[in-house]
């Protein structure tokens, strides 16, 4: 069980990864105005995006369903978890929302700005601290500790 909880964590380190540095990708990509930056930029978000952050998430979650199934009623009867699946829910969909700006930047159809992206790098901070948080101190009663 260690050896999951291992590549539990350090795949998603990986999908963190992805999740920081994509939207700094777009914030460059926004900024630039010569086409051979705006081709490199889109070739370094497909190879980030696909290459790295989607295993990521993926490995991710089925390390987690791994561990889940070792103790299902263990692992799922503690509120910490719900919480944290919840969050983990949104990230999914915060993942999901990267690879919709990508495909805009793909097709030449972006619409924000780089302060937009600027403000968006800084979501992936809060799951970040919030996950962490409830894995960690398991804060809601003395249940799952």
């Amino acid at each position: 069980m260690l050896w999951v909880k291992a590549f539990h964590i350090v795949f998603m380190v990986t999908w963190f990864s992805g999740l920081f540095y994509l939207p700094r990708l777009f914030v460059y990509h926004t900024m630039a105005t010569d086409t051979i930056s705006i081709e490199r930029f889109k070739i370094m978000e497909r190879k980030l995006y696909f290459g790295i952050t989607t295993p990521g998430a993926v490995l991710t979650i089925l390390f987690g369903l791994i561990l889940i199934s070792y103790d299902p009623r263990g692992y799922m009867h503690p509120a910490w978890m719900h919480a944290k699946l919840g969050l983990v829910a949104l990230l999914v969909l915060f993942h999901l929302y990267l690879g919709k700006l990508y495909f805009s930047f793909r097709a030449n159809r972006n619409h924000h700005g780089h302060v937009f992206y600027r403000i968006i790098n800084e979501v992936p901070v809060l799951f970040l601290i919030a996950i962490v948080v409830l894995v960690v101190v398991k804060p809601f009663g003395l249940i799952g500790h």
